[in-house]
């Protein structure tokens, strides 16, 4: 409660939102908040959307980024967003199906064929209706941005089939879905803040975790975890959402120059991810990880179960239109 009274005090002071809009400045700010480091590309990304804004405005639109979990964790900048005490944030899908139920669809493992598959899904009908979802909520979804594959990193040993994973304590993000996953494979889910998972990790609170390349290497985790097993359970995209409230405060000329710059940051976070990946595995495979390709046959026969308890709901009827896209 402590740590959530100063965020929302911090974001009181950073101006709240849209400060600019007064009669003795005709420049409007958008504060923008997320959990990543600045050499991450998907803050690159965010950096690239703030260059051309301001550009594209002609220096009346300003994006100000706040990295580092500076504004809170990824749950609480959605709170924030949702309240229109931060105009943006971006975000992990899996914490929030927390406030849009159908985002849990992202968490389901082993639903995505590859890579093209995701990206067709996500730049179709379903996926745009998804960016839609959370307007009731406050929430209006932006552009997607490509989080890769997330895969298991232990301590001890490498995770070759699920019953390496039995008797483990898996880090988790909070997320009903991905909580469900780890369980069904076998191991005890344990949902932890990202700021918080390194000393974590190092104090034997959790035996490992999972997640992408990139924030493997770039949160350091891999100075803790040397074994790194790419079963690529589930592709989890992040998503860039904006407070509806802000958005609404906008002019229409403003929303569109928004909207235009969201999906251009889009095709430079993919490249600079693509890039970003292989850097990683290269980098911690050179400091000692060893990284493994396990067959993935026994892991999604694991979760077969779980793919049939959602036959005749809302994400059930989600999966089958994914399954369905080309």
């Amino acid at each position: 409660m402590i740590r959530r009274a100063f965020i929302l005090m911090t974001v009181v002071l950073l101006g709240l939102s849209l400060p600019g809009c007064g009669k003795k400045s005709d420049v409007t700010k958008i504060k923008m908040g997320h959990a990543l480091d600045v050499e991450h590309p998907v803050h690159k990304a965010m950096i690239f959307m703030a260059e051309k804004l301001e550009e594209k405005s002609g220096g009346k639109v300003i994006l100000e980024v706040y990295p580092g979990e500076q504004l809170g964790s990824e749950r609480e900048m959605i709170e924030q967003v949702q309240m229109g005490l931060l105009d943006m944030t971006k975000v992990s899908t899996s914490p929030l199906e927390s406030f849009i139920p159908a985002m849990s669809v992202f968490s389901v493992p082993y639903l995505f064929r590859d890579s093209e598959h995701l990206w067709n899904v996500l730049e179709g009908p379903v996926g745009k209706k998804l960016l839609q979802a959370g307007e009731e909520k406050g929430l209006k979804g932006l552009c997607y941005y490509d989080a890769g594959s997330r895969s298991f990193y232990t301590k001890e040993k490498p995770i070759m089939t699920p019953a390496d994973l039995e008797g483990m304590k898996i880090r988790v993000q909070e997320s009903k879905t991905s909580m469900q996953m780890i369980k069904e494979l076998g191991a005890s889910p344990t949902p932890i803040a990202w700021g918080e998972l390194y000393t974590s990790l190092q104090q034997g609170v959790v035996d490992g975790a999972e997640n992408n390349p990139p924030s493997f290497y770039r949160s350091g985790h891999f100075e803790v975890c040397k074994h790194y097993s790419l079963d690529e359970h589930t592709m989890v995209p992040d998503i860039v959402l904006m407070s509806l409230k802000s958005w609404n405060k906008l002019p229409a000329d403003v929303q569109k120059m928004v909207q235009e710059v969201a999906d251009e940051s889009v095709k430079y976070q993919k490249k600079l991810w693509k890039e970003d990946t292989q850097k990683a595995l290269e980098t911690v495979q050179a400091q000692g990880v060893k990284v493994y390709s396990p067959d993935k046959t026994a892991f999604r026969q694991k979760v077969k179960q779980m793919h049939e308890s959602y036959n005749g709901t809302d994400v059930g009827q989600l999966m089958q239109a994914i399954d369905q896209v080309q």
